[in-house]
């Protein structure tokens, strides 16, 4: 029997009972569905923390300063440490080999105020270098240079977020924000690039409400606690990135050295946390998808109940067609091609529903998704898979019955 008249019987045989087809159908449709979703939600959630690491710039090492321990055994050591400095800064760019460029940074919270309007921002002391270190872009405007450095100039950059909260619409160049005591006119403003807070000391930081200044001009024009750090971070480039861990290793040591052994810093490498990421997201997307999966055997094994039923009640169909020539191979095909049109029409409805949740959890919940077409590809094609694994069974007993005893069946 042709192909074509398989096809014909088979969708016959689907549209004549139209509820339980949609009703076996479903649970292929929900199937794929979370499939698609939940790992379009890994997706998206993988992408966005990878894209926060890479804001620290993968060839960049942190030296990120911490509160010195203070137990009896080391209360001694500690006078012997002034914490983080411009003089490491200037010990790690003429010392350590490798590095291109050393990047300190102050981190002060305050409220910023233009006009009327006061509103709270991380003040961050640091060089020009820092725009080039972590690859920040400039919406407009420029970034200070190291002439206004050295001579502690009233001049700032803003984060674009705080820009819109200060100005509005309007044009913030040339204009004045007033940063604890003193005023500060705008040279530039950020693009935006607005990240969470990371896990691990806020390595990872929120840039969009940031104002940039000379650090010489937060270290004496700024409030600050005399017997705490200078600086909170250094950011220090590395031309060869095969080498970072050498070279953070004689970071480590040299800091180390000048502190006197006092435990008062940790060294953090960007590109080590996102392997890290990467590998923990793999995990993730790989339980995420066995759960989804789960839902998709449930939908193969209602396929698998509802075409043992189909066979019994078509029992003396089956009968009359072998009476007037069918073969085991063509009842085989007529019963299987009808479990795959289930298994093929949930798999489109299910990537129509899927996109829909995914976008649905993305408008509602604010998370950021990513649909991977090859997620998309794999649950279509395990939907198919399932459609044919369950239903060669029942077709396969529907092909091997008696055509006699099948005739005779009531």
């Amino acid at each position: 029997m042709p192909l074509a008249e398989s096809v014909r019987l088979g969708a016959g045989g689907l549209a004549a009972h139209r509820l339980r087809t949609l009703l076996t159908t479903l649970g292929i449709v929900f199937g794929v569905a979370a499939v698609i979703s939940m790992l379009s939600i890994g997706e998206g959630a993988r992408r966005k923390v990878l894209a926060q690491y890479a804001q620290l710039g993968i060839d960049n090492l942190l030296v990120i300063d911490k509160p010195a321990p203070v137990p009896e055994d080391d209360a001694e050591s500690r006078p012997f440490s002034r914490g983080l400095t411009l003089a490491d800064a200037a010990a790690v760019r003429e010392v350590v080999p490798l590095v291109r460029r050393v990047v300190p940074l102050r981190i002060t919270d305050l409220d910023v105020q233009a006009g009327r309007r006061r509103v709270g921002a991380s003040i961050v002391g640091t060089t020009p270098d820092y725009a080039e270190a972590m690859r920040a872009l400039l919406s407009r405007g420029r970034f200070f240079d190291w002439t206004e450095v050295d001579s502690l100039d009233r001049v700032c950059v803003l984060g674009s977020g705080l820009a819109r909260d200060l100005f509005l619409f309007a044009d913030p160049l040339g204009e004045r924000v007033k940063v604890g005591r003193d005023w500060y006119t705008v040279v530039g403003v950020m693009a935006g690039a607005a990240t969470a807070a990371g896990k691990d000391l806020a390595d990872v930081r929120d840039t969009d409400r940031d104002v940039y200044i000379p650090v010489s001009s937060a270290l004496q024009r700024l409030p600050r606690d005399p017997y705490a750090s200078e600086l909170h971070r250094l950011v220090v480039q590395v031309a060869d990135t095969e080498r970072l861990f050498e070279v953070g290793g004689v970071l480590t040591a040299l800091i180390t050295r000048r502190h006197r052994g006092v435990d008062d810093h940790r060294l953090v490498v960007p590109a080590q946390l996102i392997r890290q990421q990467q590998a923990t997201q793999r995990i993730f997307n790989v339980v995420m998808g066995t759960i989804a999966g789960i839902s998709l055997l449930v939908g193969g094994i209602g396929i698998m109940n509802i075409m043992l039923a189909s066979v019994l009640e078509r029992t003396r169909e089956i009968g009359v067609r072998r009476a007037i020539g069918a073969t085991e191979r063509d009842i085989l095909l007529q019963f299987l091609l009808e479990a795959v049109g289930v298994s093929f029409l949930g798999g489109v409805l299910g990537i129509a529903l899927g996109f829909g949740l995914t976008e649905a959890v993305a408008g509602y919940a604010g998370w950021p998704v990513a649909i991977a077409p090859w997620s998309v590809l794999m649950a279509f094609g395990v939907s198919t898979a399932v459609g044919i694994l369950f239903g060669y069974y029942p077709a396969r007993r529907a092909a091997r019955m008696n055509p006699i005893d099948s005739l005779r069946y009531e």
